[in-house]
């Protein structure tokens, strides 16, 4: 059993049943770098501060350089009796350096020592989210350039509504990609803030530098308040809100995926490297790579619950509670970028049917709200063009045929405003062109948005 850093005030060892309770070295572990990177950090202030030598702070130092490659190589032995990532590498350091390894926990508690680790992790994992989005987009932009001209219906109520270009539903999702990296972005803002130095939760009595410790860390700002520095997990809650919201976007895409790789609609097939097939049925080809994208987002929902119950109603300042912050949080982060990364490939191989897709386009009359615009157009009022057009449509269906499918004279009867001009108002690639304003689905609009997203796309590089 391992000495613990707080024995000197018990009588007793931890029972077993307890250690195993309370370690979080099995999943905290992946915090290494991070806790090595902060302690490097936090040797070079004390030494700054005269609080241990410049000698010492090189052998702490060096030391901790040593155990991270100890630990990158898998040499590294995790003793879960030491609790945590960061009594391990502390025992450790003190059998690499000796004594010296005892004075770098001097002016920190675990405390703002875990709060700084979370912050540096979860700013690099953003960072590659971000990355990872950003291809995703990128990835949704050619898509929609190779299908520019491919006409499908779009829908509402998964009913079919109205003729959209292929390209401008896929860009819907860009936009969506586009808010979540924002959000993400703005999360990092309040991530990207240096806690060391606020001890337990009253801060230290040490004249430590901490803006010296920020600059040491790429940090541009330090916390304003020691007991809201070592209690605050708002930025993890955040960053799993923000997550959410992503995950919620790929699950839709993903719904889309199934309904449109399906017999029954027939828009897409999906390439064989990104689907599975049946242990019963030879002829099934199965979207199980979207169907878990869909179920995934569960758990990342599971996660935002998980860490605000936690939090909900716990006093100032620490308390043990904190320590379910991190599987939720690794765990979200795990699945958000997996996700990313299996979705962006298998759009890329999609197999697009657009005939398939201007087939459906053209049932259902999805032109019907152009011919009562066109009947506005004439003067007629819209609710009355709205009544005149629900007969029309009601007489084609008892008579199986389209709208531009009834000859000039029994349109007639409907409404003598209706012209032979009609019937070229009518065609797909009108009702789409018709769509001008700004965010409409016409060609030249969804060509504009093309180049918009291809600018977004450099900017966020030299952003990020």
């Amino acid at each position: 059993m391992a000495k613990k850093p707080w024995a000197g005030r018990f009588t007793k060892g931890t029972a077993k049943v307890v250690e195993e309770y309370t370690a979080s070295v099995t999943f905290d572990k992946r915090l290494y770098r991070a806790d090595i990177e902060g302690s490097i950090a936090h040797a070079k202030a004390l030494a700054k501060a005269k609080v241990i030598t410049k000698e010492e702070a090189r052998e702490i130092v060096s030391g901790l350089v040593e155990i991270l490659k100890e630990i990158e190589r898998g040499e590294f032995i995790f003793n879960p009796s030491l609790e945590d990532i960061h009594m391990n590498i502390e025992r450790r350091l003190e059998e690499k350096i000796g004594l010296a390894a005892g004075k770098l926990h001097t002016a920190r508690s675990r405390n703002d020592q875990v709060a700084l680790d979370l912050r540096l992790y979860l700013r690099h994992e953003i960072q590659e989210i971000m990355g990872l989005a950003r291809g995703f987009r990128a990835t949704l932009v050619e898509l929609a350039e190779k299908h520019l001209d491919s006409v499908m219906p779009g829908y509402t109520h998964l009913q079919r509504a109205q003729p959209v270009l292929f390209a401008h539903h896929l860009l819907a999702y860009f936009e969506m990609m586009d808010r979540d990296q924002q959000r993400l972005a703005d999360c990092y803002k309040r991530v990207n803030i240096m806690p060391l130095g606020s001890g337990a939760l009253a801060g230290t009595p040490f004249p430590i530098d901490r803006k010296y410790i920020a600059r040491l860390l790429n940090f541009p700002e330090v916390s304003r308040n020691s007991i809201d520095a070592v209690s605050d997990r708002d930025f993890v809650a955040e960053f799993l809100a923000a997550s959410s919201i992503l995950m919620m976007h790929l699950s839709r895409l993903a719904e889309e995926i199934i309904l449109w790789s399906s017999v029954e609609f027939g828009f897409i097939e999906l390439d064989d490297a990104f689907a599975t097939g049946s242990s019963l049925m030879p002829q099934k080809k199965n979207p199980d790579v979207a169907e878990l994208a869909r179920g995934k987002v569960g758990r990342v929902y599971g996660s935002l619950l998980s860490l605000l119950t936690t939090l909900k109603g716990l006093p100032l300042s620490y308390n043990r509670d904190l320590q379910e912050d991190k599987e939720p949080l690794f765990d979200a982060v795990d699945t958000v970028k997996a996700s990313l990364r299996v979705l962006a490939p298998l759009l890329r191989t999609l197999k697009v049917h657009p005939e398939r897709m201007r087939v459906a386009a053209q049932e259902g009359f999805l032109n019907a709200t152009d011919l009562a615009d066109y009947l506005v157009g004439k003067g007629m009022p819209f609710r009355q063009a709205h009544e005149v057009v629900g007969k029309i449509v009601l007489r084609c269906m008892k008579k199986g045929k389209k709208i531009e499918g009834l000859p000039l004279k029994e349109l007639h009867k409907f409404s003598p405003l209706i012209g032979r001009d009609l019937y070229d108002f009518l065609s797909l690639e009108a009702c789409i062109n018709r769509r001008q304003a700004i965010g409409g689905t016409a060609t030249e609009n969804v060509r504009k948005a093309l180049k918009s997203a291809k600018k977004r796309l450099l900017r966020f590089c030299k952003i990020w």
